[in-house]
């Protein structure tokens, strides 16, 4: 397994960016490779993806959530293995913080050597980026 830690900053209330990351169907307008996002019920959803023209689904589990503090995920079926959580702090009115901390299992040649070369690192760090410039777009409204 391979880990990714990222954080950015969001200039947007906590509320604002806990709420915005619970719409997961808003996923692929900020998420690099997420091409569809269905919930399914409160804790289960279903993803559609592609990495290197690779199309690949799965289900994903929440496991643990709490309120405007962090959200815990697995995958479970399918031929993704991965699991993680995304915290969210105040840090003051208007702004917070958004961690990311994702354990995943490269599957096949390209996404081994993707992971190898630091490609998966900076995709994640890509979509924390987009998902900032996409919440702060979208206001505290």
């Amino acid at each position: 397994m391979s880990m990714i830690q990222e954080t950015v900053e969001v200039d947007v209330p906590l509320s604002t960016a806990y709420d915005q990351w619970t719409q997961v169907e808003d996923f692929p307008r900020f998420m690099d490779g997420v091409e569809q996002v269905t919930r399914i019920d409160e804790r289960h959803s279903h993803w559609r993806t592609s990495f290197s023209g690779v199309p690949r689904e799965f289900d994903a589990e929440i496991v643990d959530r709490q309120p405007e503090q962090r959200i815990a995920w697995q995958a479970v079926g399918g031929d993704i293995r991965q699991k993680g959580v995304v915290s969210f702090a105040r840090l003051d009115d208007d702004r917070c913080e958004v961690r990311l901390a994702m354990d995943y299992d490269p599957q096949g040649t390209a996404h081994h050597a993707a992971d190898t070369m630091g490609v998966i690192d900076r995709r994640v760090r890509g979509d924390l980026e987009r998902f900032k410039s996409f919440v702060e777009e979208r206001g505290a409204g």
